[in-house]
């Protein structure tokens, strides 16, 4: 999908109506008061810890790289496009939510997912909605996975 792609189904996202039940739709997933879509990459073990199994590429070597690098383009061009659109993002650390999460509190949907998956989004505020831009699998060695949301559900 290219960057003009991720640019209309961002915008359309925040124009959508939220349903009033969580549904699938294609690939995100929406809920009173968010939509989610995964725009780019491959999938990340979500919320495993640093110790826990060794995450291996599928694919060879280079060709691991070479998709995480395609996905880390798309990030940069994305986020470039939308800091012209709405200004510079807060980069909000998800470190204490994360801590929070661990120690038993629940986070609301749409958050849960970048917690428990990526250090800091990129979140921007236009007009009653939240926009952020996950990056999940930030940390050296895993997938990359490229996901957006929009929501009227603060961040944690």
């Amino acid at each position: 999908m290219t960057t003009a792609n991720h640019l209309r189904l961002i915008d359309g996202l925040c124009t959508r109506e939220f349903p009033s039940e969580r549904v699938v739709q294609g690939s995100g997933v929406s809920g009173p008061g968010f939509h989610t879509v995964y725009l780019h990459g491959e999938e990340v073990q979500r919320g495993q810890e640093d110790g826990d199994a060794e995450q291996q590429p599928d694919a060879d070597e280079a060709e691991w790289v070479e998709r995480r690098a395609s996905c880390l383009a798309a990030y940069d061009a994305l986020s470039t496009l939308l800091t012209l659109r709405w200004g510079a993002p807060d980069v909000v650390s998800l470190w204490s939510a994360r801590e929070r999460m661990t120690a038993g509190e629940e986070i609301a949907e749409p958050w849960a997912d970048p917690v428990a998956s990526c250090e800091y989004l990129l979140l921007w505020r236009v007009g009653e909605r939240w926009i952020a831009l996950v990056l999940h699998g930030q940390e050296q060695g895993l997938g990359c996975e490229l996901s957006a949301l929009v929501t009227q559900v603060d961040p944690p």
